[in-house]
């Protein structure tokens, strides 16, 4: 597995960054190559991308969620094989730190080139700093979704 960590200071309050990230479907809003994510349940979500001209489709669930703190969440089924997590920490009161430690198992030839390249290290980071700026510029979340789930 490929391991890429980035983070970003974002000027919202902790709260509001952690909302805007609970709100998957909107995340090709600012992530490069993620053509759609549809959520399934509190738990599920179905993704649709394409990276290097290879699209994949897989579904991820969440397995620990701690509002204003963390959302983790690993690949269900299929080939696409990725865990992550996203921590979220007060800085002060109009300022966050959103941290994005991601282990990426790349499935196929250009997934393993992307990944010798550096190019997921810089999708991702790519990514978070489209986020910073997605949440910067609407001031607030779209919406959120602030429940608790526990590992195991």
């Amino acid at each position: 597995m490929s391991m890429v960590k980035e983070s970003v200071e974002v000027e919202v309050p902790i709260h509001t960054a952690y909302n805007q990230w609970t709100q998957f479907e909107e995340f090709p809003e600012f992530m490069e190559g993620v053509e759609e994510v549809r959520q399934l349940d509190d738990l599920h979500n179905h993704w649709i991308t394409k990276i290097g001209g290879v699209r994949r489709e897989f579904d991820t669930e969440i397995v620990d969620q701690l509002p204003d703190e963390r959302i983790a969440w690993r690949t269900v089924g299929g080939d696409t094989k990725q865990m992550g997590m996203v921590h979220f920490r007060r800085l002060d009161d109009t300022h966050t730190r959103v941290e994005l430690v991601m282990d990426v198992e790349p499935s196929g030839a250009a997934e393993k080139t992307a990944a010798v390249t550096g190019m997921i290290d810089r999708r991702i980071k790519g990514d978070m700093r489209r986020f910073k700026e997605y949440i910067e510029q609407r001031g607030g979340e779209s919406g959120s979704w602030r429940g608790r789930v526990t590992p195991g």
